[in-house]
């Protein structure tokens, strides 16, 4: 049996474990999180090395990416170089293939009207093939990167000025402590603030990383959309309280919950018996197909 572990600097009460098959192989999949330490991360990985098929880096990512562009962020570098034989991935790869499949599935298969929504993207820089997808489809896109990332109450109104201002801030945001830009450990468990509720009433669908969208989650949400990857029972559970009326997860749930997509590419990189390096985007979208994976669409209100 393959064990994939995701080490995440996320919060363990978000813990989780099973057991799955995949295209005739059996898998043990495990999310560990290690609350916002680094330290502890750091050994966590040293004693998975060689001795798990493949490591998915949580809560963290080792690139963020825009136009084409990646720029490496130093606190994850130091992470993975712990690592010596086993594959680390953080996503990346399923970010930028699975997720623009996903949003083309909800608007040419499932048939959402996406193209007719105002779309509140917290940050394009973490999921940059979500946000190029929606752009494609026409939608009126708020990019919430200052906002979300920063706490800078600055809304980007358009994917241009996105790109340019990404060009400008990322060489300096990516040296930064991780922990100022994404909450990690106990910070993911605080109550959401509602500095910026604003934008969330002013917004159909609420796109991009969970725990981003719900830094600032007022507690009305009636009738949003969340477009989201990784959510647990109780994430659902809040969101159905909230008023929410669609969540889309573009990862696969297994036993009620959603993993993120560094688990996910992890499991695919162990299956496709390739060198990280080796594998394409095609070769994550032809597996994909293999397991007739389609987004989770589910109503909760």
């Amino acid at each position: 049996m393959k064990r994939i572990v995701s080490a995440s600097l996320g919060s363990s009460k978000r813990n989780h474990k099973v057991e799955v098959n995949l295209l005739g192989e059996d898998l043990t999949i495990e999310r560990i999180g290690t609350d916002g330490d680094f330290d502890k991360a750091k050994e966590m990985l040293r004693q998975l090395d060689g001795n798990v098929d493949a490591i998915g880096l949580g809560g963290i990512d080792l690139y963020l990416v825009a136009d084409g562009k990646k720029y490496i962020i130093r606190d994850a570098q130091k992470l993975r170089s712990v690592v010596k034989t086993t594959p680390v991935v953080d996503g990346s790869g399923l970010k930028d293939t699975l997720e623009r499949e996903v949003v083309r599935y909800l608007a040419n298969d499932a048939k959402l009207p996406l193209a007719q929504k105002k779309i509140l993207m917290v940050s394009a820089v973490d999921r940059f093939g979500m946000a190029e997808a929606l752009h494609e489809l026409g939608c009126e896109i708020l990019f919430g990167d200052l906002i979300f990332g920063l706490n800078l109450p600055i809304p980007i109104h358009t994917m241009g000025s996105f790109k340019v201002l990404a060009k400008m801030i990322l060489p300096v945001v990516t040296k930064m402590p991780f922990k100022i830009l994404y909450p990690t450990g106990s910070k993911q468990e605080k109550e959401p603030s509602e500095s910026y509720a604003k934008h969330y009433r002013e917004s159909d669908v609420i796109a991009g990383d969970y725990l981003f969208i719900r830094k600032y989650m007022p507690k009305d949400m009636r009738g949003k959309w969340i477009l989201t990857n990784t959510t647990t029972k109780q994430d659902v559970d809040d969101l159905r309280e909230r008023g929410v009326e669609l969540l889309i997860t573009t990862t696969p749930v297994f036993e009620g919950r959603s993993f993120g997509t560094n688990v996910l590419e992890a499991a695919l990189l162990s299956l496709l018996g390739k060198k990280w390096e080796e594998v394409t985007p095609q070769d994550y979208l032809d597996i994909l197909k293999k397991l007739n994976y389609i987004p989770r669409i589910e109503k909760l209100n």
